[in-house]
Formats: structure tokens, C-alpha cells, sequence
């Protein structure tokens, strides 16, 4: 059985490939999440991860097609940008979380009590790259 840090390892890197965003979260969804139980993960993860598969799973198909695609179809390409980052979050939180477990006196958080916090999206746009104009002079 693959382990549940295995499985958001592998669905992270199926999401930073060069295909299309729907198509990368269709493949780290039937590769990977759907078989990731719930129950594998830590509590902090478990509500986020419900709501991951909620998002991936639960438009209904249409006759032949998979849950997944439907539901991924039905999404807009910012509904996409999201659901692909609360899946690596959930990698980065469970890392850290394995991380403290492991080595409890190197995590300073643990040493002073302070509780793990999920970080969301910016919402902003980036700003264009900007090159100097460039002067010649003989």
C-alpha cells in the first residue's frame, strides 16, 4: 500500500507538468487521490482533503464519462488554480507535520505550542517582468 505522503508527493508532481491545469488534476486525481483514504491522513488534513475530492469527484456524469471529468470540466480554470493548491498544501502540511513528528526538538513551533496555519492563495496578479532600457553609447 502506498503510503498517503507517496500519493500527495506523486499528485504534486503530476500538477507541475507542462499539461493543461484541468488535465494535470484529472491525472493526479485517478492516479493518485482516489486512493488515498481519508482516514491515512492527519485530522488538520482531512477536512481540506474532503473538500479536494468533493471538488474533483462531485458533478454527476454524464453517460460514459468519469466523475472526475465531469466535475473537472464544469470547473473554470481559477476553480482549477485552486483545487491544484490546496493539494500542494496539503503535501507541504503533511511534510511538516511528519517533519515535527520525527524531530521534535528541531521544530520551533512545537517547542513553543504555536498551532499550524493554511495558507491560501494571493490573490493578485503578478506584475509583468520589467527590463531596463538599455542605452548605448559610443
Amino acid at each position: 500500500m502506498i503510503s498517503a505522503w507517496d500519493n500527495l508527493h506523486f499528485a504534486t508532481l503530476e500538477l507541475v507538468r507542462s499539461t493543461p491545469i484541468k488535465q494535470r488534476l484529472i491525472v493526479a486525481y485517478r492516479r493518485y487521490l482516489a486512493s488515498l483514504a481519508e482516514d491515512q491522513l492527519p485530522s488538520e488534513l482531512r477536512g481540506t482533503f474532503s473538500q479536494v475530492m468533493r471538488s474533483l469527484a462531485g458533478v454527476k456524469p454524464l453517460r460514459g464519462e468519469e466523475a472526475v471529468v465531469a466535475s473537472v470540466r464544469k470547473m473554470s480554470n481559477q476553480d482549477a488554480d485552486d483545487c491544484a493548491t490546496l493539494i500542494v498544501e496539503m503535501f507541504g502540511l503533511l511534510c511538516r507535520a511528519q517533519n515535527a513528528a520525527q524531530n521534535p526538538s528541531e521544530n520551533p513551533a512545537a517547542r513553543h505550542g504555536a498551532a499550524v496555519v493554511q495558507l491560501r492563495p494571493v490573490e493578485c496578479a503578478a506584475p509583468e517582468f520589467e527590463a531596463p532600457a538599455l542605452a548605448a553609447t559610443n
